[in-house]
């Protein structure tokens, strides 16, 4: 019998084209999908209060930063309450950032929940009436999605029931999306806790999105209409070796290579715990790596396109240009960083990942 792809025929085109567009050369994700919960402790840092009114301004301040803005942003991602919000003249945000050519997103998922059996790992949960919400997104001006799993190194995790079972989760999810018309980012996060080093993160990265496209293709899902949003590979956080940007650089490109069909259009990273600067610095590096990248290596970042944002607007209206002014300089900065890589074909491997390197970075709009 034939396999069916999850992507219905006439969908296929549409998912194929926002897919490439959202990651066109030196185009990334704002990722403003934060929930109430997150957007909270976020707000509690400057003393505002977490009601309706002052997320909506907050959204707003971001989707109306500027013309610049559309340079460096293909797509933003909303949590839902913000799909349904308009701007002060009642224009809804789907609308705003449409009329800029920057594709809407939705965050799907409903948060983790502890994997009995295992050692306090999670999976994801959300999926049931997914498929009519993703319909309501899709009428609503949405055009791509994003689900998030999260694991963890240590204490022999991730295990195989994790990596099977959150595979499995981000394949069913990006199924349903592509069923009703949306592109779906597939975010299989590994967190950076741990005093693990830079091989065991080479090592448990690879194995997870193994797992993933071994979960997607069982799915049948249409990989040109996807987009993979994965950490980068880094030691944990209380590793006690230091490693130099180019050596993140080239272990994040040698798993690529070694686990990402190049019919996916873009990898959009998350930033994980790193800051602004580490997170743009590593893009770089990561675009510098030499080799063959078939897909777009880019950037889907929250706190690290918004940290300053937020602190320098500290809920205040006369600091909206100003937080405006930050948000387009981290977006150049990130753009750069896309764009200005080294083009040197099929070099050998230092498949170590140990050996010494020379940290060097291009000039970049790093503030």
């Amino acid at each position: 019998m034939a396999t069916q792809c999850a992507a219905p025929a006439h969908f296929k085109a549409e998912l194929a084209q926002t897919a490439a567009a959202i990651v066109a050369a030196g185009k990334g994700i704002l990722a403003a999908d934060e929930s109430t919960g997150t957007i909270g402790k976020r707000f509690a840092a400057i003393s505002l209060d977490n009601v309706e009114e002052n997320r909506r301004a907050y959204r707003e301040l971001l989707f109306s930063a500027g013309p610049e803005l559309k340079n460096y942003i293909g797509g933003v991602i909303l949590y839902e309450e913000t799909l349904f919000q308009k701007d002060a003249t009642g224009k809804p945000f789907a609308d705003v950032l449409r009329e800029q050519g920057i594709y809407v997103g939705i965050k799907t998922d409903m948060g983790v929940v502890v994997l009995p059996g295992t050692d306090g790992e999670t999976t994801t949960q959300g999926l049931d009436g997914m498929a009519e919400r993703c319909a309501k997104y899709y009428k609503a001006g949405a055009r791509f999605a994003k689900w998030r799993c999260v694991l963890k190194i240590g204490n022999g995790c991730p295990t195989q029931l994790a990596m099977e079972e959150n595979a499995n989760v981000l394949a069913r999810y990006a199924a349903i999306c592509q069923s009703q018309g949306l592109v779906p980012i597939v975010e299989p996060e590994i967190l950076m806790d741990g005093d693990h080093d830079l091989a065991k993160a080479v090592q448990v990265t690879e194995d997870v999105i193994a797992h993933v496209y071994k979960a997607l293709s069982l799915h049948h899902i249409f990989l040109e209409g996807t987009l993979l949003k994965p950490n980068m590979v880094c030691p944990g956080q209380d590793c006690k070796t230091k490693y130099s940007p180019a050596q993140i650089g080239e272990a994040t490109a040698t798993v690529l290579r070694r686990t990402v069909p190049p019919a996916v259009p873009g990898v959009t990273f998350l930033s994980g715990g790193q800051s602004e600067e580490e997170a743009t610095i590593h893009l770089n590096e990561i675009n510098k790596f030499p080799g063959p990248k078939p897909w777009a290596l880019t950037f889907s970042y929250g706190r690290a396109l918004q940290a300053t944002v937020i602190k320098t607007w500290a809920g205040k209206k006369e600091n909206v240009k100003a937080a405006q002014a930050a948000l387009l300089l981290r977006a150049k900065a990130n753009s750069e960083a896309v764009l200005e890589s080294t083009l040197v074909l099929l070099p050998e491997l230092d498949l170590s990942l140990c050996m010494s390197r020379t940290t060097s970075t291009k000039s970049l709009t790093v503030l």
